[in-house]
Order: structure tokens, then sequence, then C-alpha cells
């Protein structure tokens, strides 16, 4: 009886012993302000230990985004844009059935870019919602009515995701016919868009203004489009799978993907480097890729961390976080600030802890 009741006493404090050691595992953020650690095998918005068996305590990230945008070629008849714009608004509860950036569709967002004209089409749908846009292109919307073809992004990314969806539904629901189809993402569509090989394409709106001015990834203005919608932000994420990164400055020296040479997440690389003083060249170790090949670098420890812009959650995070902690790194306020004054086409952003 004796050996049995000390046993069981046994068997207790190695249960109690086993339980203190499997104690608070949560891992700190890893901005300067704030971070937004992602574990995709735990619910997005829990702190539950996952698959990778560690655990981390979600924060909101502080930093800057872009917008992402319709554009068509001037040619489009007035009566196309107005119909796909009216056919996308009036019917988001519908379209956010069958993808999720639908829920950020606003009016008021839809209609607030400066630095582009509208399409006539568009323009005239917002005015009558009480959205006066800051310009209309003079001389657009007077083409003939055609099939259009919608150049939206690679085939994981967001962009044809969402613009299959929206080219289905203005298919589906008016009298335009639209196909989406694969792209190289802003640069690719507006140079596309303005060789008449497709009449719609998804841009960054940094991008945009960049082919609008002449400016950076373009010698020459590029000016035979317009704007149908701003409709949705898209994040500049800077993920790292380093606890001790913890702001944009501990990035000196480190080997960091910046995008591919002279694309638009290149030029927001360089532009929050150069916020905190750091020359992309040489103030750091550069690796030029994009997403998925920069997902595959830091889980194979090849590089610290990868700028990705995309509106998050993004796929190619998502997957990371599967093989281990994530963290986002943050911009402080000081940063940010002188980085709004020097490429006003920038909006601070927070993106809110449980997005991963």
């Amino acid at each position: 009886m004796k050996k049995k009741f000390s046993l069981l006493m046994a068997v207790l404090m190695l249960a109690m012993l086993l339980s203190a050691c499997g104690g608070d595992k949560s891992v700190g953020g890893a901005g300067g302000e704030s971070s937004a650690p992602a574990d995709a095998s735990a619910p997005a918005d829990s702190g539950n230990s996952g698959g990778s068996g560690d655990s981390a305590v979600a924060q909101d990230t502080n930093t800057v985004a872009v917008g992402a945008v319709v554009i068509a070629r001037d040619d489009v008849p007035e009566d196309d844009i107005y119909a796909l714009t009216s056919a996308i608004f009036e019917n988001i509860p519908t379209i956010t059935e069958q993808h999720a950036k639908g829920g950020e569709l606003d009016l008021d967002f839809a209609s607030s870019v400066t630095s582009v004209p509208y399409h006539p089409g568009a323009a005239k749908y917002f005015a009558e919602k009480g959205k006066e846009v800051a310009a209309v292109k003079e001389g657009a919307g007077s083409g003939d009515s055609k099939a259009l073809t919608f150049g939206t992004g690679g085939e994981s990314g967001t962009y044809y995701a969402f613009g299959g969806v929206l080219s289905s539904y203005g298919s589906n629901n008016t009298s335009v016919s639209v196909t989406a189809v694969t792209s190289g993402g802003s640069k690719a569509n507006i140079e596309d868009l303005a060789a008449g090989d497709i009449q719609l394409g998804f841009v960054q709106s940094d991008v945009m203004s960049y082919a609008f001015n002449g400016e950076r990834l373009f010698d020459a203005k590029v000016e035979n489009f317009s704007v149908v919608a701003a409709l949705y932000m898209e994040q500049v994420q800077i993920v790292t799978t380093n606890p001790d990164i913890k702001s944009v400055a501990d990035l000196a020296g480190k080997s960091v993907s910046i995008g591919d040479r002279g694309s638009g997440v290149w030029f927001n690389a360089v532009d929050v480097l150069g916020a905190y003083d750091i020359d992309p060249d040489s103030g750091i170790s550069p690796v030029y890729q994009g997403f998925g090949d920069s997902a595959d670098s830091l889980k194979d420890k090849k590089i610290d961390a990868a700028f990705v812009v995309a509106g998050a959650p993004t796929t190619a995070i998502v997957d990371l976080a599967t093989s281990g902690p994530v963290y986002l790194v943050s911009l402080d306020e000081e940063h940010t600030n002188a980085l709004l004054e020097s490429s006003p086409y920038y909006s601070a952003y927070t993106i809110p802890a449980g997005t991963y």
C-alpha cells in the first residue's frame, strides 16, 4: 500500500513539474513601437501555440501604405465605366462574400485620389452619391464599347484573385464583358494599358503617380489613362523571423530583400530605409526578390528580413508563418511623419493585432 501511495505521489509531482515547465512561452514583439508577430498555425485572433511549438503576442504594427487603384484607358466609353463602377459599389455585400477585400470598399476612399484625374464614367457615379472627385479627365470616355481585358497581377496575389471577382461580377451583372488576366503587376499594367493590350488595370497609387508624372519607374509621362476607383490599402510590411530585429534601424547591416530592382516594392523600400538614413545599396546587404522567393529565403534563413507591399493578410506571409514565428516591424512616429512629408502619396496605417 505504501509503495502504491509513493508511486502515486511521484506521478503527481512529475505532473506538477511538467506543468510548471510548460508555462508562458510567449515571444515579445519585433517592432520599435509595436509589432505583429504572425503564426498561421494558430487562429488569427489568438496567441495560442501553433505547430511550430512557439507562440507570439500579437500587437498592432505601425507602418505606411499606398492605395490599390483600378485605372482605365481614356478611350473606354463613359457608359461602360459607369456601369462597372455602379455594379461594384452598389453590391459590396455580395462581392464581399466572394472575396474579403470587398469588405474594404468604401465610397469616400474610392473617390479620394488626387494625383490622377478620374474617368468621366466613374466621376459620374460618385457625383450621384454625393462624392465629388478632385479632377475629371477631359476628353476621356468617348471610345467605342468592346470587351475589356483587366490586367491584375500574379496568380498567387490579391490583385488577380480580387480582380477576377470584380471582372466576373461586372460581366454577369452589366452589359460590359470583362476578363481578368495575370500580369507583372503595377508597372506592367500601365505599360500594357498604354500599348492598348489591356483596357483596365490594378496599380499601386504611388506607381500610378510615377507614370502620370514621368518619374522614377518611367522615363516619360504616361497620360492615356484615368482613375476608376481606389479600392483598398496596400501596407508596406517589413517581415522577419528574427525577434532581435525590433525597428527599421535594426536592419542596418542585415541581409534584406527589397523587391526586384526598379519595382514598386523597391521604391517603397528605398523610401522607408531612406527615412532612417539607411542607404539601400550600402547600409544593408540588398537582395532583389519577389514575395514568394523572399518568403522561401526567410524560411531557409538566407536573409534577415524582407519588404512585402500588399494588402494584409498576405498569402506569402501566412504561408511563411506555418514554419515558425514571423514578425512585422513597425515604423516609429517620428520617421513616419518624415516619410509622409517627403512622399505624400503614402498614408499612415496600423495593421491590427490578429490580422495574422
